[in-house]
């Protein structure tokens, strides 16, 4: 099975979040694909409940593409809270520490963007625009499994790709 990911579209929470700005990026994703193609939304929590948050842009999302096979996953806090989870196989990758661990509850930080600087060398501190691509792809995927809103990620990401199968 082939599955063309077009390159995401970044945005802040501010402007998905507020009307409008979600049905103005599923457009702009309904662009680069075609009908019956998936468009996956991931976006942080904050300090809002995922299990309030995701179906209420779920539904907006939906109506703004409804010839597009959407998913939104709320990562709880921050999707930074992913590379907490799995942070023993980032190890001394992208300035971290090569004694990390990862804390008790990953998802509980409020700040995870925070806890990932305050776990580099001085001369590195972690930004999101440079660092969260590259540890996307350095992440062990079982072990960030370990956060749940992370298994929320791969079982949507799974349905999408069965869905086109």
């Amino acid at each position: 099975m082939f599955v063309k990911v077009p390159p995401p579209i970044r945005a802040g929470r501010g402007s998905i979040v507020k009307p409008g700005g979600l049905e103005r990026y599923v457009d702009l994703a309904a662009r680069d694909t075609q009908p019956g193609d998936g468009i996956l939304v991931i976006i942080d929590a904050d300090d809002d409940l995922p299990c309030e948050l995701g179906p209420s842009l779920l539904n907006r999302a939906a109506a703004a593409g409804p010839d597009r096979r959407t998913r939104v996953v709320v990562a709880h806090r921050e999707f930074e809270a992913w590379f907490l989870a799995g942070a023993r196989s980032l190890r001394g990758r992208r300035g971290l520490a090569p004694d990390i661990e990862p804390p008790q509850d990953p998802e509980a930080i409020r700040d995870a963007k925070g806890w990932l600087s305050a776990h580099t060398g001085r001369a590195h501190s972690y930004k999101p625009a440079v660092d969260q691509a590259a540890l996307a792809n350095l992440v062990d995927l079982e072990e960030a499994s370990t956060a749940r809103s992370f298994r929320k990620l791969v079982k949507e990401v799974l349905a999408l790709a069965r869905e086109r199968g």
